[in-house]
């Protein structure tokens, strides 16, 4: 797949994540995805303690120092074999989220928002920081989700058991996107549309869509694609370091309780499958390469 593609959301691929100890260990990641023709990554933290996070940043920070010195310019080839793609920052999935709505996070680490906590996990980190995931309905949400996008950071909705008019009051304060719809959040009902219609309906939000056929029946894949706003529509891999690369792009991925950890695939291999089974093919490109791009950069 010949295009500049870029996913918001990954954790890792084969036996690496964002735990790693090296940046070695990072740069392997996106050299894995870029064997995939993946060209762009922003590396997702999970919710940990904050000592934590700040080091799993640094050492994305040290990743992304020594690949810009592999490189001579951003698109050249790291090896002979494959390219490799570029870091282009972090996204924080939490802490400021739902314990409702873990899914398979470690909710131990789930905090209250404050701006207190916000300034202390992100200082020295502003400018690495591209995206945050806060589950807007919690108490002082919406101040912090305020502070977060007067830093210049996208203010995401999930892991979170918002209402329609929460996730309205959520936008209204700066939040315009929403992490991996359907999954880990209140369902919509007849009477409560909740976080899933205003992401839906809402002309103005993007969304992320994790497209592995695991994570979203197709028919709901087919709902998202018929209703939202196609320019909206942003496909996410958040795979983790238990995606495979060999696992023929179908095999959920499970804790031993049988929830979903991650998903099975990266994005240019889950583009490629929904255009197979019959998804408009410039949608589902656009989904990958400006739809991204572009929430990045408003």
């Amino acid at each position: 797949m010949n295009v500049q593609c870029l996913d918001l959301h990954t954790h890792g691929l084969d036996g690496f994540d964002t735990h790693c100890s090296t940046p070695e260990d990072i740069l392997t990641i996106a050299k894995l995805h870029g064997k995939t023709g993946v060209s762009e990554i922003i590396l997702t933290i999970y919710p940990s303690s904050i000592k934590q996070m700040r080091q799993e940043m640094e050492l994305i920070r040290r990743s992304i120092e020594l690949q810009h010195k592999s490189f001579k310019n951003d698109r050249e080839l790291s090896s002979s074999d494959y390219t490799t793609a570029k870091i282009r920052g972090i996204h924080l999935e939490g802490p400021f989220l739902n314990k409702k709505r873990g899914g398979a996070l470690n909710s131990n680490f789930f905090l209250e928002p404050s701006e207190y906590l916000l300034e202390k996990l992100l200082d020295g980190f502003e400018d690495l920081v591209k995206i945050i995931t806060i589950a807007p309905e919690l108490n002082n949400s919406l101040k912090v989700i305020k502070k977060i996008v007067n830093l210049g950071i996208k203010a995401n909705m999930g892991h979170s058991d918002a209402t329609y008019k929460d996730a309205l009051d959520g936008y209204n304060h700066g939040a315009k996107g929403v992490t991996h719809i359907f999954n880990a959040m209140r369902g919509f009902h007849h009477r409560e549309p909740a976080i899933v219609g205003f992401a839906l309906l809402n002309p103005d939000t993007y969304i992320e869509v994790i497209a592995d056929l695991n994570h979203l029946h197709p028919l709901t894949l087919k709902l998202i694609f018929s209703l939202k706003k196609k320019d909206k529509i942003i496909l996410i891999s958040d795979s983790v370091k238990e995606t495979s690369l060999s696992n023929c792009y179908s095999k959920p991925i499970k804790d031993s309780e049988e929830r979903l950890l991650g998903g099975s695939m990266t994005i240019t291999q889950a583009a490629k499958k929904l255009i197979k089974i019959g998804f408009d093919e410039e949608t589902v490109i656009k989904a990958i390469t400006e739809n991204p791009q572009r929430y990045l950069s408003q």
